[in-house]
């Protein structure tokens, strides 16, 4: 096998983390995620046990249809700083396997392999290696795909969760695609999905079939990627770069708002959530976005990027309020708003000509005593004035 790619991915990882940090949850349907509100909350769900699942939940799922299909699951709030944590431990252990990593999320990540099996064994032996390490040192299952390149092992890691192993034999890469269907293509989303089918074209091998020059004339440059993909064709390299991409949280209204104190209010929320997030991880970021979708789930982003990173809430804030106030559609109402900080760097940046040293340490020392109260008595402790 010229190349050897594993894709490691983590079994529902925030609902698993919960369930070892409190063993009473185990066997239970347990939903990470926005709060329900008896059936009328707004958020979506980021996790699903495998129990809650059974009953059609899954990520991404609105929150309320979540509770409406499992009305007895156990839906808690999440907590970043702890799956954060558990992340780290993880992606320590998958580097003793090999330092070129790719983390694509808190919980999975692409190892290239290609060269190891001197050291670790065949691919098989490897794969086992891997997940036993995973599971001994972290008390977590974890589902690998093998394969010759990014895409292949992605979708085999997949298919037989939880604590799964695929492999899928170099050569055999567009046979193994073929009957799955065009959606299972990583990037390929809802919209792709019914094009196709518009087409005629439901199942990966009918896509690596269709005639390619028809592709690209449908899709533009996407239709080539589309082609490959489909005959299981993938360069791309298992990138070491920093994987710290963004941070960011959001906020869907319990009811559609106009209201500018409400929605100042939620900036200042997210901005102490995402400040806490990014000191949480020893990161600065210098770009802020805000995220604003309208009723009508018209989605628009706006970004300023700093000359110095920053973690601090209110800082954070003062951007974020500032784009929003620049482009808000004042005669259309807020669905969802959301901050992110990108661009993120790590260690001491250096002060502004007119920052004063004195006031930077103050802030410092107020961000580390109220993540420690938060941290003892959850978030609700210490909030700041601006939130009430």
């Amino acid at each position: 096998m010229a190349r050897l790619i594993a894709h490691v991915d983590m079994d529902c990882f925030f609902a698993a983390v919960e369930v070892l940090d409190d063993p009473a949850l185990k066997g239970r349907p347990v939903i990470v995620g926005a709060d329900p509100k008896g059936g009328k909350g707004r958020g979506v769900v980021s996790a699903a046990s495998y129990e809650a699942r059974r009953f059609g939940v899954h990520s991404a799922m609105p929150v309320s249809q979540a509770f409406a299909l499992c009305p007895q699951g156990i839906f808690l709030p999440g907590r970043m700083r702890r799956y954060s944590e558990i992340s780290d431990k993880i992606m320590e252990i998958l580097k003793g396997f090999t330092p070129q990593i790719e983390q694509i999320s808190v919980d999975e990540a692409f190892l290239d392999l290609s060269g190891c099996q001197r050291l670790f064994g065949e691919p098989l032996e490897i794969a086992r290696k891997i997940k036993t390490a995973v599971k001994s040192r972290s008390s977590l299952t974890a589902s690998v795909g093998l394969g010759s390149n990014k895409l292949v092992a992605k979708v085999a890691s997949d298919l037989q969760k939880p604590d799964g192993l695929v492999i899928v034999p170099d050569g055999g890469e567009k046979e193994f695609l073929a009957p799955m269907p065009a959606g299972k293509l990583w990037g390929v989303g809802p919209k792709t999905v019914d094009r196709l089918k518009q087409m005629g074209v439901e199942t990966i091998g009918q896509l690596a079939e269709y005639d390619p020059k028809r592709l690209e004339t449908i899709f533009g440059k996407m239709g080539a990627y589309l082609h490959e993909r489909a005959n299981g064709i993938d360069g791309d390299p298992v990138s070491q770069r920093d994987q710290s991409k963004s941070m960011g949280r959001e906020h869907t209204y319990d009811q559609d708002t106009d209201s500018k104190e409400d929605i100042h209010r939620t900036l200042l929320m997210l901005s102490e959530k995402v400040a806490a997030s990014l000191r949480a991880e020893g990161v600065k970021g210098r770009t802020i976005t805000l995220k604003l979708r309208y009723q009508d789930f018209e989605t628009h982003t706006y970004g300023r990027t700093l000359e110095t990173a920053v973690d601090n809430a209110v800082e954070i804030n003062t951007i974020a309020k500032s784009l929003f106030d620049k482009n808000w559609q004042t005669f259309r109402k807020i669905r969802l708003i959301g901050v992110s900080a990108s661009n993120l760097n790590q260690g001491e940046d250096q002060l502004g000509l007119f920052d004063d040293p004195k006031n930077k340490i103050k802030r410092e020392k107020l961000d580390k005593a109220v993540d420690e109260i938060r941290e003892r008595y959850g978030r609700k402790a210490v909030k700041r004035a601006g939130e009430m």
